[in-house]
């Protein structure tokens, strides 16, 4: 093993987290600090978090992963992704202070941990910050789980042998069913969301913040995943994404036949290759 695995204890708001690093013995002027969506800890599922930060290590990166307050062995109250600026802006500190030849951090997440590390871009413009690396990041609201499920679910739905097979035997409610239809498709005329005067929404602060962020950016998404669909729906659709997924900045991957977590194998491997690669070109 070319690199040292420790938990190190740091300060956020006058509570104590816990983090785990992985320091290489022949460092990268680039280190990664994971950041956890909640509700989860440090591990990740399917231990993702653990295995990538162990290979990002290995081929010289030195990473950081941890607790946020209020979760795993962290101290303090919880708090949503919307609110976890402190604990991202800390470690981002311990990660340099842990390895002080870096030059440069990439903030790497997955769901609703991607969409705080826009909100965490968008409300520090933090210039220690080089990459974000996004996966299947989260946009959702009442209007878009609607139009996602009426666009992938009941027209995949519709197509299912299962699905006729049950209405034949007399095993699925059909007026229920249609009911459920119905009231997405109302839902879903809802329509983008519409600018108001006060604090932004997150999903009206995450497309400012691609927009504003000068780094590299790496996009990866699932193809199996409702999220990610979600997601694709609103960039494509919502004209203050305009643009954002053709920036030349930006990197898109799709993992075709992978679900939300990239719970097997074979994903988290092409994950971990993805962010390699991407690694490569940040200077």
């Amino acid at each position: 093993m070319n690199y040292r695995e420790a938990a190190i204890h740091f300060s956020c708001a006058g509570e104590e987290l816990l983090g785990i690093v992985a320091l290489p013995e022949k460092a990268s002027e680039t280190g990664i600090v994971i950041v956890v969506g909640g509700p989860q800890y440090r591990v990740g599922s399917h231990r993702q978090f653990t295995l990538l930060s162990r290979a990002l290590a290995t081929a010289g990166y030195p990473c950081l992963r941890f607790d946020h307050r209020g979760m795993g062995d962290s101290a303090g109250t919880s708090h949503s992704f919307e609110d976890i600026n402190d604990e991202i802006a800390a470690a981002i500190d311990t990660l340099l202070a842990q390895s002080p030849a870096l030059k440069r951090v990439v903030l790497w997440g997955l769901c609703d941990a991607a969409s705080a590390i826009l909100i965490y871009c968008h409300a520090t413009q933090d210039q220690r910050v080089a990459g974000l690396a996004l996966l299947n990041p989260w946009v959702r609201s009442e209007s878009t789980l609607a139009r996602t499920q009426v666009k992938h679910y009941y027209g995949q739905r519709l197509i299912s042998a299962d699905f006729w097979a049950k209405l034949f035997k007399g095993q699925l409610e059909l007026g229920k069913a249609m009911r459920g239809l119905q009231n997405n498709v109302k839902l879903a005329k809802g329509g983008a969301e519409a600018p108001h005067q006060g604090a932004l929404s997150f999903r009206q602060i995450m497309p400012q913040a691609l927009r504003k962020f000068d780094g590299r950016i790496l996009l990866i998404l699932s193809g199996k995943d409702l999220v990610a669909k979600e997601f694709l729906d609103c960039a494509t659709s919502d004209p203050s994404w305009s643009g954002i997924l053709e920036q030349s900045t930006l990197r898109r991957c799709d993992i075709a036949t992978a679900d939300h977590t990239f719970s097997s194998t074979a994903w988290r491997q092409q994950v971990d290759q993805q962010t390699l690669e991407w690694l490569g070109a940040i200077k």
